[in-house]
């Protein structure tokens, strides 16, 4: 594959990330009855935050385990400063973690995070899996 085809795959890959995860996020608070706190916002920063996971799993050479665990220490910082600017300084009310135990300033909590490190387990080797499958694919039709 070209380099100009795996920027977009990347790319493909980012916009889907974030897609997944806007859905897993609109599917939650229609559940929690919180509609009303869905932003278009979540798909930018998950579509971002899908850069280093999958990156990590293409270029970086350590276990799973530890790949996935820096990657949610970026996605806990990353929402903590998404949290300060969308919910703090423009008062959007996107998220508030202020119920949920160690959490900080309401913006981001220990649950959350853990959260992101399980799906970093799962999203590093899916990227991996597609990023491989296309490749493979790529190569016998040239």
């Amino acid at each position: 594959m070209t380099r100009r085809g795996q920027w977009y795959l990347s790319v493909l890959l980012w916009t889907w990330g974030g897609a997944i995860y806007l859905l897993m996020e609109v599917v939650y608070k229609i559940l929690s009855g919180k509609p009303e706190t869905i932003s278009w916002t979540m798909l930018l920063l998950a579509a971002i935050l899908c850069i280093p996971i999958e990156r990590f799993g293409k270029k970086v050479p350590v276990s799973l385990p530890i790949q996935a665990l820096i990657c949610a220490i970026i996605i806990t910082i990353a929402e903590f400063i998404a949290g300060i600017i969308l919910n703090v300084w423009l008062g959007l009310g996107i998220w508030d973690y202020s119920t949920m135990p160690l959490n900080v300033e309401g913006q981001i909590c220990l649950p959350f995070a853990i959260l992101w490190y399980i799906l970093c387990l799962i999203f590093i080797p899916l990227f991996d899996h597609i990023r491989g499958e296309i490749e493979f694919w790529a190569r016998w039709h040239r």
